[in-house]
């Protein structure tokens, strides 16, 4: 098989659920950029806060 990454919420880079610092680590993304994305995405519709909710809730903690 081959080497494959794992998506998994960070604990290193965490500021509320660790979502967007795992996204970061995953994508090799600064994850203050996720973060933004995801402000932006709150402020013209909210959607993002129901996206944020259900990725803390899908995506499991690092162990």
């Amino acid at each position: 098989m081959g080497d494959y990454k794992k998506l998994f919420r960070s604990n290193r880079n965490k500021m509320i659920g660790g979502v967007c610092g795992g996204l970061g680590e995953y994508f090799s993304v600064d994850p203050t950029i996720i973060r933004l994305l995801c402000i932006f995405s709150v402020l013209l519709g909210g959607a993002g806060i129901l996206l944020y909710l259900a990725a803390w809730l899908l995506i499991p903690p690092e162990q």
